[in-house]
């Protein structure tokens, strides 16, 4: 029963806190902290509210990190993008900075957020709320026809958001002919920055992610794919990003999101499946140039795209102060990046933003600043994978929840993956939008199946399949 199945669930999640050892409460030291400082932030002298900012964000959404405005300008584009300006809030060594290291980032889970920041500070005073005036990092980036970046500035600088929109709302706009100004600009410069991504190598997958959303007085699990308003948006993020990285390796001092490129074996090896699934790749064609082509409906093509995650695999932060490293490039982007566009929610950015904000400034990076950089990609590699295990263990526990009075039926489902010992494999089934393993020998990777669920246990959070 519903009303029975919503305190369970609940219990679930409050399990998975425990397992990981996720944070609670902040300490009272970092509380009075935040309302403190909540209450006098550092402020800039420059006034930019003349600038009539949105922010783009899902519904009911309060720690907004991000506000933009577009214009045209002779010979191509401006990209303004306002940045909640945590480091007017936060020192580094004072009680917040230190418990964010703990936290590292934000996890979020159905039944609440683990945040990074006390919300006094993440959905208040530091948050681009519309109609307050806000501390931002305001990135000032100029692009040509092509939407190529052909200069770029940061600087702090007072900004007020007029509107807090969603993707649904903003795609609307663009899909009727009624977008103007900013959203008529956003969708304009999006499609020139997938085709630039396309052009240099860069991946952005179209694979649906399976997202919890509420049911009643429970969840389920959807397959959600993204709209293009929010891939467009994703690009000013992205294109902030490159400049970011670029501005910190000619100062030789930053904090680079990296990837390495796919080891030759892995990508011989997608090849095969790619033929064996009926998918185009030329000689001459990168794996990018392939996924892009591909719609994630067809089965086939959904299945390449699950199998050939594993090129993307590895991703990690480097900090470097003196030559740059080596490896500075990530592989999924092709090209240089840096995590800056999300401070209220990713420690690592309120750093790599105040790195940026010295070199554009003339300025030597802080002390404090330098002191820490280098602990940051071990803090960052800890915390994201913990977070990345909440996301996974609470889709396991609401899959397993939702199926857990229908052992024995069956199902339509499709092979998405296939064991090296070919005795089982992974399924992505239609109805509920589930995705578990499965026995059988010889699954038809790509291919349509019926199977039957052989387990269904909220308590170990396992779901399983065998081939009916």
């Amino acid at each position: 029963m519903p009303e029975e199945s919503h305190p369970r669930l609940d219990d679930g999640f409050e399990r998975i806190r425990r397992e990981l050892q996720l944070p609670e409460e902040f300490p009272l030291a970092v509380i009075d902290e935040a309302e403190w400082v909540a209450q006098a932030p550092v402020l800039p002298e420059l006034d930019r509210t003349d600038l009539p900012f949105i922010t783009i964000d899902p519904p009911g959404s309060m720690d907004l990190d991000q506000a933009m405005h577009l214009e045209e300008r002779p010979g191509g584009y401006r990209v303004w993008y306002a940045v909640a300006d945590v480091g007017a809030f936060v020192r580094p060594g004072g009680a917040i900075d230190l418990e964010a290291r703990e936290r590292g980032e934000t996890v979020y889970l159905p039944d609440g957020r683990v945040p990074l920041h006390p919300p006094v500070l993440s959905e208040g005073a530091a948050s681009l709320l519309p109609g307050v005036t806000r501390s931002a990092a305001l990135w000032c980036v100029d692009l040509d026809s092509d939407g190529r970046i052909v200069g770029a500035d940061v600087t702090r600088a007072l900004v007020r958001s007029r509107e807090r929109l969603d993707y649904d709302y903003v795609q609307a706009a663009v899909d009727t002919g009624t977008a103007d100004g900013t959203l008529r600009l956003l969708a304009e410069i999006g499609r020139l920055r997938l085709a630039l991504e396309r052009d240099r190598g860069g991946i952005s997958l179209p694979t649906p992610e399976q997202e919890i959303v509420p049911d009643g007085d429970g969840y389920r699990v959807e397959l959600r794919a993204s709209l293009d308003a929010e891939t467009w948006n994703a690009q000013i993020s992205l294109l902030t990003g490159m400049a970011a990285a670029s501005m910190m390796l000619d100062a030789e001092i930053g904090l680079l999101r990296v990837l390495p490129p796919a080891p030759a074996e892995e990508v011989a090896r997608m090849r095969r499946a790619a033929a064996a699934l009926g998918v185009s790749w030329p000689e001459d064609a990168s794996y990018g140039d392939v996924v892009h082509g591909l719609d994630p409906k067809v089965p086939e093509h959904a299945a390449f795209l699950r199998e050939s995650t594993v090129l993307l695999r590895g991703a990690g932060y480097v900090a470097f102060n003196g030559e740059p490293p080596r490896q500075a490039e990530h592989a999924a982007v092709a090209a240089p990046y840096a995590h800056v566009t999300a401070p209220l929610r990713r420690l690592v950015d309120r750093y790599a933003t105040e790195i940026c904000l010295a070199v554009a400034a003339g300025e030597p990076v802080p002390e404090g600043i330098q002191a820490i950089m280098g602990e940051l990609p071990d803090i960052m590699q800890a915390t994201g994978r913990r977070a990345g295990a909440a996301e996974r263990a609470c889709v396991d526990l609401v899959e397993a929840f939702v199926l857990r009075d229908r052992v024995g039926q069956t199902f339509d489902a499709v092979v998405i993956d296939v064991a090296d010992d070919g005795e089982s494999g992974v399924v992505q089934v239609t109805g509920p939008a589930v995705v578990a393993r499965c026995d059988g020998e010889r699954l038809p990777l790509g291919e349509a199946v019926r199977v039957r669920l052989t387990r269904a246990d909220p308590a170990t959070r396992e779901v399983r399949f065998s081939v009916a």
